[in-house]
């Protein structure tokens, strides 16, 4: 059955469908709707999940071996299949074989692209929608998003003082719902749970315009030390709080670290960050591809502990300078002390 995207979290409460297709161009909202399902099916005691990885060279049978058997300790699982465009005539054989023969102790959750009218109406997706939920996420803009921004804000305990400061946040993120989530993230970085005023949202978004901190990850992981110091210099000129350079940085250094620890048990670098509980897009990919080529598990938890220590300092509890544990910090990501200069 189809189901807008607004109505999952109810359906979900009420029963766990065997099958969720969840398609759609938009990957902040595919990715949240897929972590709602993921949640339910751990309510409901699937524990377990398999994660399916669908590229060129992907055996469609895994898929059919993996119903076919038990899990490990015969507790229920989630069979995770995520796919970079429709499937092949391999992948549509298998996948409406598996609608005709359902195992009791697993639930089928597929994520793709958007999916047409012509190509919803494929035998494999008749087969499986006809057995389980639908779900097709859309771009949003125009008073859509400034509804969606509103409750996201919400969310955070935080309220738009005007309809205009919501309109200021959404003409710099239209397109981009995960630049708009993170927008909000650092708008509760900066001012907490509080009535969020024009001039807060102005402020956050010209800091942002003139100095991004995803650019000092993303030279952090990639080990350009020299760049990532003079955009930390510039983050500081600017005002920008030490809190929100730190919040960048502390999140790819604990993606790092699942991912480092995720190929030290033997899975190959691209499962490893496809496995990641948040979602990856590719400029991210690539630096954190670059830092874990480069960096062993060791340094990478000595680079939380350097996080954990800047966190102490910004919050007073440890005597120094916040900016200079930063820069341990990007220091420590590069893969050795070098030169600044």
């Amino acid at each position: 059955m189809k189901l807008p995207l607004d109505q999952l979290s109810n359906a979900l409460a009420k029963s766990l469908a065997p099958v969720f297709i969840l398609s759609g161009d938009e990957p902040l909202q595919l990715s949240e709707a897929l972590d709602k399902v993921r949640l339910a099916a751990v309510a409901k005691g699937y524990v377990n999940r398999e994660l399916f990885y669908v590229d060129g060279s992907f055996d469609w049978t895994r898929l059919l071996e993996a119903r076919g058997s038990m899990s490990l300790f015969g507790e229920p699982r989630i069979l995770d299949v995520r796919l970079t465009g429709k499937p092949d005539k391999e992948g549509a054989a298998v996948l409406e074989n598996y609608a005709k023969r359902l195992p009791d102790d697993a639930v089928l959750v597929i994520t793709l692209p958007k999916l047409t009218a012509t190509e919803q109406k494929a035998s494999w997706f008749v087969a499986l929608e006809k057995i389980g939920v639908f779900v097709q996420v859309w771009p949003l803009s125009g008073q859509a998003l400034i509804v969606w921004l509103d409750k996201r804000m919400n969310a955070k305990k935080m309220m738009a003082e005007s309809r205009s400061g919501l309109a200021i946040l959404a003409a710099r993120v239209e397109g981009n719902l995960l630049a708009a989530a993170q927008e909000i993230e650092k708008l509760h970085i900066l001012y907490g749970p509080v009535r969020i005023s024009d001039d807060m949202i102005r402020k956050s978004v010209a800091d942002s315009a003139r100095y991004d901190v995803y650019d000092l990850a993303e030279a952090a992981l990639q080990g350009h030390v020299t760049r990532a110091n003079r955009v930390l210099s510039g983050l500081r000129g600017e005002g920008i709080a030490s809190a929100v350079v730190l919040w960048a940085l502390a999140r790819d250094t604990r993606l790092l670290c699942g991912i480092k620890h995720l190929m030290e048990n033997g899975e190959g670098l691209e499962s490893a960050i496809a496995k990641q509980k948040e979602r990856v897009w590719d400029k991210r990919k690539t630096s954190l591809a670059s830092a874990a080529q480069r960096l062993t598990r060791d340094q990478a938890h000595k680079t939380l502990l350097l996080c954990a220590k800047a966190d102490r300092r910004i919050k007073g509890m440890e005597s120094g300078d916040a900016w200079e544990a930063l820069l341990d910090i990007c220091i420590s990501l590069g893969g050795a002390p070098m030169p600044l200069t």
